[in-house]
């Protein structure tokens, strides 16, 4: 089979990122004045998600520092649900692969996948909390603010949703998600949220927002009686800032990587455009026929959770994949479908070779093919020769190389500088 040839091609993105992030934390903080609200010798837990958030470590570094100026006694707790295989260690092994270590942070990590119940939500779900943060004077939530991969609303993914999801643990994260199936994520997180808001001492909340270049754009501290208003609006900017893949339709899009530390579907939905999951409803109109996952990321800690989107796979990931992790994460959530595995090769020459066999009557070398590293890594990416056209027309894409064939490694592999 002949392949078509390849040309790597850049998008320009307008961004501004945070250029002092240690010293727009203590700006941040400083104008909503914590030392109001947390006294001296007070806990502080401050929460800390699974995520591949960027400059997270340091972030969180920065909030415990000036928690401790001021006289507080502040601790981290993992807040992810059932991640790290819903085990106390394997949640805290996940923060350690950002660098949230007690050494780094000065401050013990307190990990637990115990609950307490707090109260109920309207509609009658009872509302859990993580055990450590329930014995704590105070919890500050800090958390990135995105589009859900999953759904649309006011409120998403942020500080609402950890507060819920992330400090229900996978107690309160399976029956969130089993109530999310009946009532919708919307009506579900920001009610457990509300409840948590009303009924546990959150101090205050810093919201991080990053760009198409997975850089920090925008860190918001927020006073606890503002999150909701101020998230939805953060969303909105969020949203705006989502990368994307700027061409379509596509017969084949191969993707490098995928892992729970890019996205909690382990390729952001809202950038393929496509869900296996029946009450799942991305809003991305994207043209895509067939996807080729490569590999699995060390950090996703073998979860390969959402596998299922895509329709090609290799040997190496699915060697990769832990299934206790998978299966845990994918049944708390309700969605087994996400797990399902698509077939897979042991070279990706095999796999590009039998997809590129199943996109209707298309020559190989015509065919419409787009290689990116990863769906939070869009600035650079290859297409085929049949798309350079359109390419070139884009004000939005600059051609940054000369067409070339796809390389392969000894074993066939592809050879990937992206």
């Amino acid at each position: 089979m002949k392949f078509p040839k390849m040309v790597r091609i850049k998008q320009r993105f307008n961004t501004e990122p945070v250029k002092d992030i240690p010293a727009t934390v203590r700006a941040e903080l400083n104008r909503i004045k914590p030392q109001e609200t947390i006294g001296k010798g007070e806990t502080v837990a401050i929460t800390a998600g699974s995520r591949g958030i960027t400059n997270l470590a340091l972030v969180l570094g920065e909030v415990v520092r000036e928690l401790k100026k001021i006289g507080a006694r502040p601790f981290i707790i993992p807040a992810m649900g059932s991640h790290g295989g819903a085990t106390a260690q394997g949640q805290k092994k996940i923060l350690e692969h950002y660098g949230v270590t007690r050494e780094a942070m000065g401050v013990p990590v307190k990990s637990s996948m115990q609950v307490v119940q707090i109260g109920f939500t309207p509609d009658g779900i009872p509302v859990y909390l993580d055990r450590f943060a329930s014995q704590a004077d105070h919890i500050a939530v800090v958390n990135r603010v995105k589009p859900h991969t999953d759904f649309k609303g006011k409120i998403e993914s942020g500080l609402m949703k950890i507060m819920a999801i992330g400090l229900g643990k996978q107690k309160g994260a399976d029956l969130y998600h089993n109530a999310i199936v009946r009532l919708g994520h919307f009506p579900v997180l920001t009610s457990v949220a509300k409840v948590i808001l009303k009924k546990c001492p959150i101090a205050f909340g810093l919201a991080l927002v990053e760009n198409q270049r997975d850089e920090t754009e925008i860190i918001r501290a927020i006073p606890a009686a503002e999150i909701e208003k101020t998230e939805s609006q953060l969303l909105r900017k969020a949203k705006r800032l989502l990368p994307q893949i700027p061409l379509d339709p596509i017969d084949l899009l191969i993707v490098d990587w995928m892992g729970k530390d890019i996205s909690g579907t382990g390729m952001d939905q809202n950038v393929i455009g496509r869900t296996v999951i029946s009450y799942h409803g991305p809003d991305t109109k994207i043209d895509i026929m067939r996807i080729f996952i490569r590999d699995l990321t060390a950090d996703s800690e073998g979860n390969a959770t959402a596998i299922g989107n895509a329709d090609f796979t290799t040997q190496r990931l699915v060697d990769k994949i832990d299934r206790h992790s998978t299966y845990m994460n994918a049944f708390t959530s309700s969605c087994p479908e996400a797990v399902r595995i698509p077939p897979y090769f042991k070279s990706d020459r095999e796999v590009i070779k039998t997809a590129l066999g199943t996109i209707g009557l298309v020559e190989p070398q015509n065919a419409r093919i787009v290689h990116i590293r990863d769906t939070l890594h869009l600035e650079e990416m290859y297409i085929s020769q049949a798309m350079q056209k359109e390419a070139k027309k884009s004000k939005g894409i600059s051609i940054t190389g000369k067409q070339r064939p796809l390389r392969f490694d000894k074993d066939g592999n592809l050879v990937s500088d992206l």
